[in-house]
């Protein structure tokens, strides 16, 4: 067999014996080939006499990183990759951070720098031969899905579909180091305690189930029969279901968290708090009221379509650095680009993409044509003043001028408009315009953009959603897209960009503590059961119960609740009030080390890890930004033998604390997810033919009644406007209003590093 052609039958579709294609990406340039070793034939030549197969002694062979078969190479090549796949040690220590270096922040986003931050981590974690080998499958559609952000893929994908921060959050998933029982015994809490969380976040990835008994200084190792039997009798010693919180994280897949859901409403609760209550909680609202449907309603082809795109409260360059290769395409195709922040930021004001010359070796692409710094919490003032203005260019219009709002479509697709633009008319210039901090002509050049754009899109974060008035903000949002009918054609609409890989389809999956009637009718058809109908914790209402004693019991699905959650100090103490704290985690955070009277470590199997249940090889899926479902499949060898994936951990939970009494097949789930996909193609509108759906490599959009056809599912069967007082954060004489903000070494609750070369910090 010449060359590096790979022998029959070897397993994943990765690059023989560690040949590795040189890769790029949205912030990445290329990672370095490993030594390379070629495979030798499995069976000699016709030409060639000797015995049909080889022999290869132990020295010679080592197991591939995908998890395949095990590649054969001369053992002096097999020696020298030794070193390659070595993880730097974990640091012994917190560093100093009491003297950071302040330099000048930059104003370009990627290029080299981010491949080589991006490396230098990925080295640290992984080695040199598993980054390549991991990278390579990161975002592929015969890959596993980013951990990290939500931004979608197109159908066309490159070699290397990642940025700096996917190529970091997977160095942490797939690392070498490992956090194992004599970890924990060197290790008692208390010292745990004192640690921060990029010390603990950096010791690697948990390989057994550990438990901390009442009154022990330390975790000890359990076994999954013992833990589970310790939650089940927890559970049912319950006065009611209602003293249980089940949290979910946006890392969950679709199939872990329809079955979680299922279990905690089988089990009488919808106590079911998520990481949307504290980031888009707010856009979920808004939409929903105004559209019918709480999510975008764009797809990533009309970002390219736009002739306007409005980024507001949003940071892409850290955040979603994905987002700048879409931005920089729709800028390749016209379009322009409005950024509203407090601070700018480098990834907004000029992209330097690896994947192309003018990225590589020249200046980048310039995005953002209008930065507006907009005063914290002013966003709501600036969408009704150029609201106010489109009217008054409306009124001021001659007959013969192109019209300014889409009366056809205010006619036939809208409800409220009389109030709403009554209250825009009303709006009184200088007030509104001291709540944005701008002048009258920077809301006079954004005006003068937004009349000529035919097709427009506003972005939005956590800028937008962290305020006590976000949800009128978002609304006023809404407004100013109905008015000139920027809802329901392509390259227009609203895009809430989500943070967290699959955050969205947990939703989906009905995981929300305020479930619509709609889906507990269609679950109780389903499975047989009468579901809870009243509602249940939210995130802040679940950190009341159980400091108030009224929820005893705390189970999370992923996630760093304690570190997450609004309001640390009383966060902190609502846990140690609770009788038995559980995480089901694949690496130590904050919220392992702030426990109950008991408490409970579960690892699971990362996206990267590869999951082989009774009935073989399993996927699971997840949904995108966008609404965009497909499958992820992970092929690196799981931490440890001792690892069990969130939907076995559901199953078996719920079968030991639901018993016989349930009529749910919670085995078969286990074996084979399939069976997951096909309940949930029965409960949930969107998800028919789930199977053959995901079955497309490239996915598939979930149904939007808006953007697909203009139909608006509200209490009003239209799109509504709304009209609402203007607020803004007003600080008194003396003070100053501060703003927290995500360092780019950060992501979520995650510490990377200790730099944020964006700012200059270091």
């Amino acid at each position: 067999m010449p060359g590096n052609a790979r022998p029959a039958g070897a397993g994943g579709d990765g690059p023989p014996c560690g040949r590795a294609r040189a890769l790029r990406s949205s912030s990445m340039l290329s990672l370095p080939r490993p030594r390379s070793c070629h495979a030798p034939p499995t069976t000699p030549p016709a030409s060639h006499p000797g015995p049909p197969h080889r022999v290869v002694p132990k020295s010679m062979t080592h197991e591939r990183i995908d998890g395949g078969q095990p590649s054969r190479c001369r053992s002096r090549q097999a020696e020298s990759k030794k070193g390659t796949d070595m993880a730097a040690k974990p640091p012994a220590g917190d560093p100093i951070q009491d003297a950071p270096e302040v330099a000048p922040p930059k104003h370009a986003a990627a290029g080299f720098p981010a491949v080589g931050h991006s490396l230098r981590i990925a080295h640290q974690q992984m080695g040199i031969r598993r980054t390549a080998l991991t990278l390579m499958r990161v975002n592929q559609k015969k890959g596993f899905d980013c951990p990290g952000c939500a931004w979608p893929e197109g159908d066309k994908r490159h070699a290397a579909e990642f940025c700096e921060n996917g190529a970091k959050a997977v160095a942490e998933e797939a690392t070498l180091r490992r956090v194992t029982p004599d970890f924990f015994a060197a290790h008692p809490v208390a010292d745990l305690a004192t640690r921060s969380g990029y010390w603990l976040g950096q010791q690697g990835r948990l390989t057994q189930p550990m438990y901390l008994a009442e009154g022990a200084e330390a975790y000890e190792p359990v076994s999954w029969d013992r833990a589970f039997d310790i939650i089940a009798d927890e559970l049912r010693a319950l006065d009611s279901p209602d003293e249980a919180v089940f949290y979910t994280s946006g890392r969950t897949s679709n199939e872990a968290a329809f079955l979680y859901q299922l279990f905690a409403r089988e089990f009488g609760t919808n106590n079911l708090p998520d990481c949307s209550n504290m980031c888009h909680e707010s856009s979920g609202s808004a939409l929903t009221e105004t559209l019918g449907v709480g999510k975008g309603s764009v797809l990533l082809e009309d970002l390219h379509k736009a002739d306007l795109i409005i980024v507001a409260g949003q940071n892409p360059g850290t955040n979603h650095p994905r987002m700048l290769s879409a931005l920089e395409k729709a800028k390749d195709n016209g379009a322009k680009i409005i950024s509203i922040n407090p601070l700018p930021e480098a990834g907004l004001e000029r992209f330097k993409n690896p994947q192309n010359a003018r990225g590589l070796a020249g200046g980048g692409t310039s995005l953002t044509d209008l930065f507006l710094q907009i005063r914290i919490g002013g966003d709501q003032a600036l969408f009704r003043l150029l609201n106010k203005l489109i009217l008054e260019a409306s009124d001021n219009a001659s007959e013969t001028d192109e019209a300014v709002v889409d009366e056809d479509f205010i006619r036939e697709h809208t409800h409220g408009y009389e109030e709403f633009a009554a209250a825009a008319r009303a709006a009184d210039w200088d007030e509104t315009l001291s709540a944005t901090g701008l002048t009258r002509d920077d809301i006079e050049r954004a005006l003068r953009m937004v009349l000529d754009s035919k097709r427009t899109i506003v972005c939005w974060a956590m800028g937008l959603t962290q305020h006590k008035h976000s949800v009128p903000t978002i609304r006023e949002v809404v407004n100013f897209l109905l008015l000139r009918g920027n809802v329901g054609r392509p390259g227009a609409g609203v895009c809430p960009v989500r943070g967290h890989s699959n955050v969205q389809g947990d939703r989906t999956m009905g995981i929300f503590e305020r479930p619509a009637p709609a889906f507990l009718d269609a679950l109780e058809k389903e499975f047989g059961f009468a579901p809870p109908r009243e509602h249940g914790f939210d995130v802040v209402r679940a950190i009341r119960a159980m400091r108030d004693g009224q929820a005893k019991v705390f189970f999370a699905m992923g996630g760093n609740f304690v570190a997450a959650s609004p309001d640390t100090d009383v966060t902190e103490a609502a846990m140690r009030a609770a009788r038995l704290t559980v995480h089901v985690s694949t690496k130590l955070n904050r919220s392992h080390v702030v426990t109950g009277t008991r408490a409970l470590i579960l690892p699971t199997l990362g996206r990267s890890d590869r999951d082989i249940q009774d009935g073989g090889p399993q996927f699971v899926t997840v949904e995108d930004s966008m609404g965009m479902v497909h499958a992820s499949r992970g092929r690196l060898e799981p931490a440890s033998s001792e690892l069990l994936s969130e939907p076995a951990i559901v199953a078996r939970l719920a079968r030991r604390v639901l018993g016989d009494g349930s009529k749910t097949p919670w085995e078969e789930f286990t074996k084979d997810y399939a069976t997951i996909r096909d309940r949930i193609a029965a409960v949930i509108p969107g998800f028919e033919d789930f199977n053959a759906k995901v079955s497309n490599p490239s996915g598939f959009a979930l149904p939007h009644a808006p953007r697909d056809s203009r139909r608006f599912p509200t209490a009003t069967g239209k799109a509504n406007f709304t009209a609402a007082p203007v607020e803004y954060p007003k600080a008194p004489e003396g003070r100053l209003l501060l703003q927290t903000l995500r360092s780019h070494d950060q992501y979520n609750t995650t510490i990377y590093g200790l730099d944020d070369r964006y700012r200059g910090i270091k």
